[in-house]
This record gives structure tokens, C-alpha cells and sequence, in this order.
């Protein structure tokens, strides 16, 4: 372990992470400066030729957010059926996961073991499978609606959640749990006062994980939702543009960061409990 600690460490590999850091965030950064590009700049040179004759414009993201043409975003409505699809498809099976993982990890009964391998046996299963029979099931509730859309997330992120948050909660210090116990706390109060500050790194980096992964959504939106500008998320419109004004190159990379400015938000939010989250759900199973 020493030895690879070393090699890791070496001015060789540290010149080969910057390199690939570089090569991973050209493009990006590509992208970020064709944002701020005028329409005849951005089609006739390239990005990079910015950095001789520098002519920006915030125009972009003006016709994106707030545009009333045809060809222009109008994203600022989707932005907020995105957070509201997005918030309740993060929380709703964030508190049902924490539940069932604490009575997973520290409650007692017959067939626990061969539930927690069922639950993590789920993970297997893809959503795309379940659209068929979910729309089946949801057809007699009528037009598709966010109620339709937050059950398919949670349903199909609760399996990886119970997992992660059954890994975590199940390394806690049983002698603390039984300790607490033994003063007459309730599992409520268990639950609530010692397990929840504790899980708080596992709780952040589900959020993040689930946050990210319905944001980006597109499938599920565009089937479930019912495919109306009233319930269309970011993505439906993104995939639009790019569809349809594909030409229109100033737009689509003004409303591709439109479209990534919330996650990066939440996830530098919480990157401090993101790591410790991820390691703490590897140690134990």
C-alpha cells in the first residue's frame, strides 16, 4: 500500500491528473465561452478565438430565459417545473429510505436478511421497464400530471437509497444505540436524536445523487408528465431546441447552462458531506 501511495503521489502522476483535468474541462470551458458569444461569432470561428478578439454578450441568456419568439428558450418556466418535480422526487424517497433503513439496520424480525438482499437485488431493475406497466396503471387517473412523475422516481430510487442508508446507519456504534436504549429512549427518539445528526453525510449525497439524476431527466418527464408546456421540465424544452432550431448553436449553449447551473448549486452545497457520504455507505453491508 505504501508503494502505491508513493507512485500516487509522484510528480509523474500529479502531471498526468492536470492533464487529463485539462483535457476532461476543455470542452466545457468551449461551451461556457460559445455562451457568451454573438450569433455571426459563434457560426463562422471558433471558441477558442476568443481569447484574441474577446466580444461577449449576455444577449443569449436574455432570449433563453426571457425570449417571447419562436426560436428563443423561454426556459425560465421550466426551470420551475424542474424544482418541482425535481424537490419532492429528492424528499419523499429520502425520508422513506431513512425509516426503512433504521428499521433494516437496528430493529429485530423474522426475514430481515433476505429483505435487505431483495432491496438490493431491485437495483437491477431498470425504470425503463416499468413504463409500460406505469402507464397502464396510471391510465385511469387521466392526462400524466407531477403526481405521476414523483411516484415513478421514488419508487425506483427508494432501492438504492434503502442500500446506501442501510450500509451507513448499520456502521453506527451499536454501544450508542444500545446505550440510549437503556435510558428508555424510544425508537422515535432514537431515530430522530443520535441516528439523524449522524446520517446527515449519507442523507447529502443521496440528495445530491437523486437531485442530479431527475434534473436530468428526460425520459420519464416526457412520458409521465403528459408532454404539455405546463408540466415540461428543462430537459423537454432543451431536447426541443436541439430538435428543432438545431441550428440556433448561441441558444443551446446559453440553455445547457442554464440547465446545469442548479445542480452545480446544490451539489457544492453539500460537497462537503458528499465524499463522507459515499465512503461511509461502502464500509459495511
Amino acid at each position: 500500500m505504501s508503494r502505491v501511495r508513493e507512485r500516487l503521489s509522484s510528480r509523474a502522476f500529479s502531471a498526468a491528473a492536470v492533464v487529463i483535468a485539462v483535457l476532461w474541462t476543455t470542452p466545457t470551458l468551449g461551451l461556457l465561452l460559445s455562451s457568451f458569444r454573438p450569433e455571426n461569432d459563434i457560426k463562422s470561428t471558433g471558441w477558442w478565438t476568443v481569447f484574441g478578439a474577446p466580444h461577449l454578450t449576455l444577449d443569449n441568456y436574455g432570449e433563453v430565459l426571457l425570449g417571447d419568439g419562436n426560436a428563443s428558450g423561454r426556459l425560465a418556466d421550466h426551470l420551475v417545473n424542474s424544482l418541482v418535480i425535481t424537490v419532492p422526487s429528492v424528499l419523499f424517497p429520502l425520508v422513506l429510505a431513512f425509516f426503512a433503513a433504521y428499521a433494516l439496520a437496528w430493529t429485530d424480525f423474522r426475514g430481515r436478511d433476505a429483505l435487505v438482499v431483495g432491496v438490493f437485488a431491485l437495483q437491477v431493475v431498470p425504470l425503463q421497464m416499468a413504463l409500460v406497466p406505469l402507464l397502464r396503471l396510471f391510465a385511469v387517473a387521466g392526462p400524466g400530471g407531477f403526481g405521476q412523475v414523483w411516484f415513478a422516481h421514488t419508487a425506483f430510487a427508494l432501492p438504492f437509497a434503502v442500500f446506501l442508508l442501510h450500509n451507513h446507519l448499520a456502521a453506527l456504534p451499536r454501544d450508542l444505540i444500545d446505550a440510549a436504549r437503556v435510558d428508555g429512549a424510544s425508537h422515535g427518539t432514537v431515530l430522530l436524536r443520535i441516528v439523524l445528526p449522524l446520517a446527515v453525510p449519507a442523507l447529502a449525497t443521496f440528495a445530491v445523487i437523486q437531485f442530479v439524476w431527475v434534473w436530468n431527466d428526460l425520459l420519464v418527464a416526457l412520458v409521465l408528465a403528459g408532454g404539455t408546456a405546463e408540466t415540461a421540465p428543462v430537459t423537454v424544452r432543451l431536447a426541443g431546441m436541439a430538435g428543432t432550431r438545431g441550428n440556433e448553436w448561441q441558444r443551446l449553449t446559453a440553455g445547457a447552462f442554464v440547465s446545469a447551473f442548479v445542480p452545480l448549486l446544490v451539489f457544492f452545497c453539500l460537497r462537503r458531506h458528499f465524499a463522507r457520504g459515499l465512503l461511509a455507505g461502502s464500509v459495511k453491508g
